[in-house]
């Protein structure tokens, strides 16, 4: 469907809402721009087609949605306070980000926040992603988990509610593990330290999954998750190119943990990287990231440029 006397109209399918992009790019409703194009560029991650247009027709609309459930948000804590008869207390408003590897989170997230971050209400956003919740390289090998990286099984579960469950409550700090790319291993003593923010924006693979007898999931502390889309065949060639990217810039470092790629021919990082794809990512995809996607609230598709062709957002 189309807009109707000049308002953008989402077609409903069975308790949800799809936009186009054109339809969802109108529902920015004069949000201003609040980023250059030359901010855009520097926050984009390393090959991350990111246009202006992009971020007004994309980003600008959710952060308006993100600002009017934050706000409401308030107003329901405030009121039950009031009704318990205690002082306020606003807790940080978590808005969870899922998505497959290479499907751009990371970039999206940091975009996000950059524009979340200009809304005069909630200046203090935070990204964590689930990544520093992942089991030491250690842990996993005795395990036998160190292919599995990425898998539900994969990571320290507890921690991650632990953390979770300690922001919502308001704690004045939190502190989180950190996980380097480089080493590609949870690095010992390192933490992120949270206070407090206004938003925090969780992003990771699993955010969204469900373990099996779990009592308490991730999930129950988010109030907004948002999950990122695409044809398997397109984010495997994205996952391929970022692999060719990373054979000519990070992976050039010494301390690499895949040093090694670097000294690979292109034909032969092609390979490797499509052989990870099939053993490891695509697997993981299908049986445990994809099913999570009915449970966001909103879900991005984006098409073989990166950019987000569909909108669909799940009726209140």
């Amino acid at each position: 469907m189309g807009e109707a006397a000049g308002e953008p109209r989402g077609e409903e399918r069975g308790g949800y809402e799809v936009f186009t992009r054109s339809e969802w790019a109108a529902l920015r409703a004069g949000s201003p721009l609040t980023l250059t194009a030359s901010e855009v560029e520097s926050i984009r991650g390393s090959g991350q087609e990111v246009s202006l247009a992009e971020f007004e027709e994309v980003l600008l609309p959710l952060s308006r949605l993100l600002n009017l459930h934050v706000t409401a948000a308030r107003r329901l804590a405030e009121a039950q306070d009031s009704f318990l008869g205690r002082p306020s207390r606003v807790p940080p408003y978590i808005v969870a980000l899922a998505g497959s590897v290479a499907v751009g989170k990371s970039t999206f997230a940091r975009l996000l926040r950059a524009v979340l971050a200009r809304w005069p209400d909630h200046p203090r956003v935070e990204i964590v992603t689930t990544d520093g919740f992942l089991l030491p390289n250690r842990a996993l090998e005795e395990r036998g988990l160190l292919d599995r990286k990425g898998f539900p099984e994969s990571y320290d579960l507890r921690s991650m509610i632990a953390f979770l469950r300690a922001v919502k409550a308001g704690a004045a700090e939190v502190r989180a593990p950190v996980y380097s790319h480089t080493v590609y291993d949870i690095l010992p003593g390192e933490v992120e330290v949270i206070r407090q923010p206004d938003i925090l924006i969780f992003e990771g693979l699993n955010v969204l999954q469900t373990p099996p007898g779990a009592n308490v999931t991730a999930s129950d502390f988010f109030d907004f998750s948002v999950y990122l889309d695409a044809a398997e065949t397109d984010i495997e060639r994205w996952f391929v190119e970022r692999v060719l990217r990373l054979r000519s810039t990070a992976f050039r470092d010494p301390d690499s943990y895949f040093h090694h790629v670097s000294r690979l021919s292109r034909e032969e990082a092609i390979e490797m990287a499509r052989g990870v794809w099939r053993g490891i990512n695509g697997p993981n995809l299908r049986e445990n990231i994809a099913p999570s996607r009915s449970r966001a609230r909103l879900v991005m598709s984006k098409g073989p440029d990166h950019a987000v062709r569909r909108v669909t957002l799940r009726r209140v």
